[in-house]
């Protein structure tokens, strides 16, 4: 199965616009180095948008463009943005409810997701998208600050 999400499409485009500072990216352009289509790019980006992250300019020299460094933009914001959760919730059917052990189940692990939660969005915040950057090997085809599609 393709492990995919909205936040990795998220993070692989911040990394882009990260790479491209001088210039404004387009939803046509980011969507090929994504493999996806551009609708898809352009909500997901008016996703970071609404949250301050990325502005967009129309026009012939039109695009997306970050709106604060990409050492200041963490990973932990850019997953508050997207509204995902990387946790998988193990809750009972409603109508299972009306069973104490079911509701004690339900209560012990929801308190071990809110501890993993704690954990993850700490981790999440010391980890800027400049972090993943220079993790992120250049594409033989683009080495010299081209777009990198990959």
């Amino acid at each position: 199965m393709k492990r995919s999400s909205r936040l990795s499409l998220a993070l692989h485009a911040l990394v882009h616009l990260h790479k491209q500072p001088d210039e404004a990216i387009t939803s046509a352009t980011l969507a090929q180095c994504l493999m996806t289509n551009p609708v898809v790019v352009r909500r997901v980006l008016g996703e970071l948008r609404e949250a301050g992250i990325v502005t967009a300019s129309k026009g012939h020299e039109g695009g997306w463009r970050l709106l604060c460094p990409a050492g200041e933009i963490s990973l932990r914001q850019v997953y508050a943005a997207m509204g995902e959760s990387l946790l998988i919730r193990t809750e009972s059917d409603p109508g299972d409810i009306e069973c104490g052990i079911v509701r004690t189940v339900n209560s012990v692990m929801g308190d071990f997701l809110a501890d993993a939660e704690a954990l993850l969005a700490a981790r999440l915040e010391r980890v800027s998208i400049a972090d993943i950057a220079r993790q992120a090997s250049p594409n033989p085809l683009h080495p010299h600050g081209a777009i990198n599609h990959g």
